[in-house]
């Protein structure tokens, strides 16, 4: 059992538990729980009982559940509790708009088992007899359904891309791989992907194939050949695994990894040249003369093309910036200094102020924000006004001991539906960052929803509008906004707009992160870190920064601690 697939049972079972109406304290431990668990950096299944109780929100009836579901592949609780619902219904509740209680009184008063039940009578204008539920409502359910059936076609990166870095080191480990690398839309950091694209190179390709076939998580082979293979894993993703020459690794990469629009661009630009590419290589069409292939620089070469960072590769301008020797430099991880939105053990996250700073240096970072739910989101734990101060308290203690390293003092601070913040100004001020966001209210107007973050940006302590979209992707739409009109007021008022790192959020999007870097918006890439494994989220907004073409002056922390500390005054100077 993998770590994913125990907290997938946790999580389940949090869902089961508030259908049936459980103590909702409960039901946050599990929760709770499970996140910590898919965060941690070894495998569950190997390690001890007590180091599992070290791990946060993990006592010894936690600890037993996880060693049973280790040893014996289930959980009884889990179990039992399954029986007394259908399969489908966690389906169900996973709808948007569409909560444990809804789901159990359709699954009471019209026998709705599955998703496909649900969309059936929400088609027929049957849902209205449920409390709560009006013709809007049902709309919103069937929009709902269709968003989650997308879910399964294509697979968030952050799901994928572990796999396949995880499938990768299986094979250089017990396959004669000589290189080995990803290709596809995973490789070019979309934030979905339909499958997944290994290329490698071995002078024992049959050997190579045989121990793909093999690995642990396939759960049907689809094609088994000597160079090609595909395979469908048990997550739900279809692999497809290519054994090329070395001569023609580069240009296999450059076929494989480019969408098809740009790759078209390019066959069409080879063409106009003389030129005949493909994944063996790039030859000259009078006499099928290779020019190349060994290298992906050797494709972009050939066609007087400045080289093309995957993520780039969209067909979005991409090609006439390379033809002129323009494109960014951009962004990369090394790049990053300190992370902007990260949470302790005081509201909803899962380490004190000492561990994650530990955390933070290990990574190389000079800086953290530490950005605790303010009293609007009690959900999570939301700090009071008081709770705050001492926090500012303690972080003044701690920095004084610290040398090379800040604990900066922040907050999330929660935009009401009257677009109030649920903090005064005159705390804010006390404030090194102050990261402003919308958890509530979700369905209201474009109009309203783009007022409060709008009212928010204007309010001169605001320096971040966190997750500015709200989307979680294959769980919740963005809620609607006028989004030019959010980065137009964020140029005017200096306010930075987040690209957060949650794999299931990545918002802002690659697009508005583009057009907000070209009116001089600030962007933070943050992780919104609950425990400490969620440090490591930063590349996936890196990834997004750079489909975004974000070079590294157009990150907020890249800055070192005090030219940071600087551009955030320049909003309300103190």
């Amino acid at each position: 059992m993998k770590n994913r697939d125990v907290a997938r049972i946790f999580n389940d079972l949090a869902e089961l538990l508030e259908l049936n109406g459980e103590n909702p304290f409960r039901i946050r431990a599990y929760k709770r729980a499970a996140q910590n668990i898919e965060s941690y950096p070894k495998d569950v299944a190997d390690a001890s009982e007590e180091d599992l109780t070290k791990m946060p929100g993990i006592g010894k009836d936690l600890a037993g559940k996880i060693r049973e579901i280790a040893n014996t592949g289930k959980l009884r609780a889990y179990e039992d509790l399954r029986r007394e619902f259908p399969d489908g219904l966690i389906e169900v509740m996973s709808v948007p708009g569409v909560g444990p209680k809804t789901a159990k009184l359709l699954y009471e008063k019209l026998h709705v088992k599955d998703i496909d039940d649900l969309e059936r009578l929400a088609s027929d204008r049957r849902l209205e007899t449920i409390p709560g539920i009006r013709e809007k409502t049902e709309q919103n359910i069937l929009k709902g359904i269709a968003m989650v059936k997308r879910r399964t076609e294509r697979t968030p990166l952050g799901e994928a891309l572990p796999l396949a870095e995880e499938m990768l080191s299986r094979l250089s480990k017990d396959a004669p791989v000589d290189s080995i690398e990803l290709a596809g839309s995973i490789r070019r950091f979309r934030e979905t992907v339909k499958d997944i694209d290994v290329l490698c190179t071995s002078t024992e390709p049959e050997a190579v194939m045989k121990a793909f076939i093999k690995l642990p998580n396939v759960k049907d082979v689809i094609a088994h050949g000597p160079t090609k293979s595909s395979v469908f894993l048990r997550e739900g993703i279809q692999v497809d695994l290519r054994v090329v020459e070395d001569a023609s690794l580069g240009s296999a990469l450059a076929y494989f990894t480019g969408s098809k629009a740009h790759n078209i661009r390019l066959r069409e630009m080879a063409v106009r040249k003389g030129l005949k590419i493909n994944e063996y290589g790039v030859f000259r069409e009078k006499d099928d003369k290779r020019l190349g292939g060994e290298k992906e620089e050797d494709i972009y070469r050939a066609l007087g093309l400045q080289f093309v960072p995957p993520e780039l590769r969209e067909d979005s301008g991409e090609i006439e910036a390379a033809l002129k020797n323009n494109l960014p430099k951009l962004v990369e991880m090394k790049d990053i200094k300190g992370d902007l939105h990260v949470h302790t053990n005081r509201s909803d996250g899962s380490h004190t102020l000492k561990e994650l700073v530990e955390a933070a240096r290990k990574r190389g970072y000079k800086y953290i924000a530490i950005t605790d739910h303010t009293k609007g989101l009690g959900v999570a734990g939301g700090l009071s006004e008081k709770e705050l101060l001492d926090e500012i308290r303690e972080i003044d203690a701690l920095n004084k001991k610290l040398r090379g390293f800040r604990l900066l003092k922040g907050a999330e601070v929660d935009i009401r539906s009257d677009e109030s913040l649920d903090l005064p100004d005159e705390l804010l001020k006390k404030l090194d960052v102050v990261v402003a966001s919308i958890h509530s209210g979700f369905r209201q107007s474009s109009k309203q929803i783009t007022g409060r973050l709008l009212a928010a940006m204007r309010n001169p302590y605001v320096n971040i509008i966190a997750h500015p979209t709200g989307r979680l992707i294959g769980k919740r739409e963005a809620y609607d906004i006028d989004m030019d009109a959010v980065i137009k007021t964020a140029a005017e008022t200096g306010t930075a707009l987040e690209i957060n790192s949650y794999p299931l959020r990545l918002d802002l999007g690659d697009v508005s992160v583009r057009a907000a870097a070209g009116l001089g918006v600030p962007i933070s890439i943050a992780t919104d870190t609950h425990a400490i494994a969620n440090f490591d989220y930063m590349r996936y907004g890196v990834g997004v920064a750079r489909r975004g073409w974000l070079r590294k002056d157009d990150v907020l922390n890249t800055l070192g601690l005090t030219a940071l500390l600087k551009a955030l005054k320049k909003k309300h100077p103190r």
